[in-house]
């Protein structure tokens, strides 16, 4: 096996685990988990926002840590951190110990994201590594997609469910102390990763990636339950939205070359619309079965391709230090998640379900004021490199 292959499946492996079934399964059982350990929805929101700060922390520490120990022992760390998490989850006695072990699944996601994009750029061939990240970026749907029909068979079996998926976490720790490289970059190399000053271009990509990720908490925290309100789904129904809202997302994979052919600013605002479609078609009070599916489509396809935006965003924005620049875009939605989660579960407690996603759908335009000066030409480097 190459090594381009090696490091391409290991890869895809763990962001599958880490976010598809460690960060964002906790939405698709949440209405098992809040019916045997007696929580509100407000909690919820507070819980699911927690993993999304603790995946701020973890990619900042993480991507010093991968610079400094090399990317075989981060990566062997994120993998065990979301076994651990995800066996917490398993065994959770009470509501207070479940939202601990949902905040350590959580951190796992961002530990997992630098180690493997520095795998690729120090053991893959230059021609190959695009389509490499490529890959390990799709994962997050896949883990997503996967975990909805184990939802079908599993119903409200949750702990089952996450003890199964830690012994594949457990599994992929294995899996990349063998497949990935463990040598650390010199000082020097150290040095250039230093955090750059932010521009006015950088804080154009901040404010929309920071709405985006709010607006998206709407169905990565309270997927399940919003169907649960609206259709009387139970875990396994859920599963069905997620099988959706993964295989839709796959899609996502195009991003750049629609950015090339649209421009950013085009296909940026297009995906606003669809992301709000998404949440809409699932969360007011009209949506039937087939509506609420045809939404989750949206959303995962509309969610996959924002980030695929804000990827190309960041490279424009610091034309000069690309990797720095597509971690500011994802770190930065992530703070968004933080604050999106709290607020989502507040307002459907303490309001109604209806205001909640009305104000989320709006919440999904609003990055549209923010826009990207870079021209793209097809097959080309940006012209304007700087976006404003």
């Amino acid at each position: 096996m190459t090594s381009t292959l090696r490091i391409g499946a290991t890869g895809f492996g763990l962001i599958a685990v880490c976010y598809g079934f460690a960060r964002f399964a906790f939405g698709l059982f949440l209405p098992g988990m809040r019916a045997d350990l007696a929580f509100s929805a407000t909690l919820a929101g507070v819980v699911s926002g927690g993993a999304f700060a603790a995946y701020c922390v973890a990619i900042i520490v993480s991507a010093r840590l991968s610079e400094r120990l090399g990317p075989r022992t981060v990566a062997v760390v994120a993998a065990l951190v979301a076994g651990a998490g995800m066996t917490g989850m398993a065994l959770a006695p009470s509501a207070l110990w479940l939202a601990g072990f949902v905040l350590i699944a959580g951190a796992s996601t961002g530990l997992a994201s630098p180690p493997m994009a520095d795998a690729v750029a120090r053991a893959v061939p230059a021609p190959k590594q695009d389509a490499t990240n490529t890959a390990i970026n799709a994962g997050t749907s896949a883990g997503v997609a996967l975990s909805g029909p184990v939802a079908l068979v599993a119903g409200h079996d949750w702990r089952i469910v996450f003890a199964v998926f830690a012994a594949v976490a457990f599994a992929l720790a294995a899996a990349a102390f063998l497949a990935l490289p463990r040598h650390a970059v010199s000082s020097a190399g150290q040095a250039e990763h230093a955090m750059p000053a932010f521009n006015p271009n950088l804080w154009q990509l901040v404010g929309a990636a920071l709405l985006m990720g709010a607006a998206s908490t709407a169905l990565w925290s309270f997927g399940g339950e919003i169907v649960h309100q609206r259709l009387d789904w139970s875990t396994t129904g859920a599963g069905l939205l997620w099988i959706a809202i993964g295989g839709a997302g796959v899609l996502g994979a195009a991003a750049g070359w629609l950015t090339e052919r649209l421009g950013i600013n085009t296909t940026h605002r297009l995906f606003l619309l669809a992301l709000a479609g998404g949440l809409g078609l699932t969360g007011f009070g009209f949506t039937t079965p087939m509506l609420s599916l045809a939404g989750g489509a949206l959303f995962g396809m509309a969610y996959v391709m924002l980030t695929g935006v804000y990827l190309v965003w960041g490279t424009a924005a610091l034309p000069t230090r690309p990797g720095t620049g597509l971690m500011i875009g994802f770190l930065t939605i992530a703070v968004g998640q933080t604050v999106g989660a709290p607020l989502f579960g507040a307002l459907m407690g303490h309001v109604s379900l209806q205001v909640a996603v009305a104000v989320f759908a709006g919440l999904a335009l609003l990055p549209g004021v923010f826009g990207c000066r870079a021209r793209y030409a097809t097959g080309a480097a940006p012209t304007v490199p700087a976006c404003g």
